[in-house]
Parts: structure tokens; C-alpha cells; sequence
């Protein structure tokens, strides 16, 4: 009985990990320093450099900027404040994102 006991207890506690919770009604608006990659889209096919890295962080705002070089991982936290610029072997931009 023991056993049938446990086993209850235990799908119990599993279950209560599964209920949802109502999203916020006030979501904070974006903090300083975010960053929004949408401005720079048409910065794709240019050269990487450090005067385009530059030139990419005002415009997006972002306060920090990752450069990804081919076939590199890169961690996946997210930090609202990064700007994310990926580049092939000839240093043309391929993807800019935030995060």
C-alpha cells in the first residue's frame, strides 16, 4: 500500500508543476540599453570590421556586441543589451540578432 502511496504523491507533485500561471497585465517596457536589431537588416553582405561593429551597436542600441565567426558555438543565454553579428571565412555579415 506503501508504494500506491508514493507513487500518488509523487504524480501529484509532477502534476502541480504543469499548471500555468496568467501572463503579467503590466509587462515592463524594454530597459535601457536593449537591443533592437531591426534598423540594421540592411547591414547584411557587408565586410565585418571593428568600424562596422561600431557603427552597428549605435544603431541598434545595444551596449554590448558578440562577434560569431564560422562554424564557432556561442552560448545561448539571452542578454537583451547584445548584439549578436555572425560572418562567413570571407567577413561578410550573414546574420545580426539580438540577444
Amino acid at each position: 500500500m506503501k508504494p500506491l502511496l508514493l507513487s500518488a504523491a509523487a504524480a501529484a507533485l509532477a502534476l502541480a508543476g504543469c499548471t500555468t500561471q496568467p501572463p503579467p497585465q503590466d509587462l515592463p517596457a524594454m530597459p535601457e540599453g536593449a537591443c533592437n536589431a531591426d534598423a540594421v537588416q540592411s547591414h547584411l553582405g557587408h565586410k565585418a570590421s571593428a568600424g562596422s561593429g561600431a557603427e552597428l551597436l549605435r544603431l541598434t542600441g545595444a551596449k554590448t556586441l558578440r562577434w560569431v565567426p564560422p562554424r564557432s558555438a556561442v552560448t545561448m543565454d539571452y542578454r537583451a543589451d547584445r548584439l549578436t553579428v555572425s560572418y562567413d571565412d570571407d567577413y561578410t555579415i550573414v546574420r545580426i540578432s539580438c540577444g
